[in-house]
């Protein structure tokens, strides 16, 4: 029916910009957590603190790379699901697909 199609137009179209907002948070998050790394990059001062327990800047920074996770998780996952939405060949749903990418990366 028509309001099935405008439904799904609007749900695919709303996947998408969703999608390019979790995009553009991963990449905030990434430059947190650059700005978050202690001084020395090298394995030993990441995997162990320094004497006087775990550095706050250590702290931030797992959290930080938990959360790129949970992005990064989330990104594929829709990501998925509008590429299977496009791949029902719908016009439509294409052109959704397409102007929710443009609007959530405009905005």
């Amino acid at each position: 029916s028509r309001a099935g199609m405008v439904l799904s137009v609007l749900v695919i179209l709303l996947l998408s910009m969703l999608y390019e907002a979790i995009k553009m948070g991963k990449a905030m998050l990434l430059r947190r957590a650059l700005l978050a790394l202690p001084c020395s990059l090298s394995q030993e001062t990441l995997a162990e603190p320094e004497a006087g327990g775990t550095g706050p800047a250590q702290g931030r920074w797992f959290r930080y790379h938990v959360s790129q996770t949970l992005f990064h998780v989330v990104q594929v996952v829709l990501g998925y699901m509008v590429m299977l939405a496009v791949m029902s060949y719908n016009a439509w749903i294409f052109l959704g697909a397409i102007a929710g990418s443009t609007l959530g990366y405009f905005l």
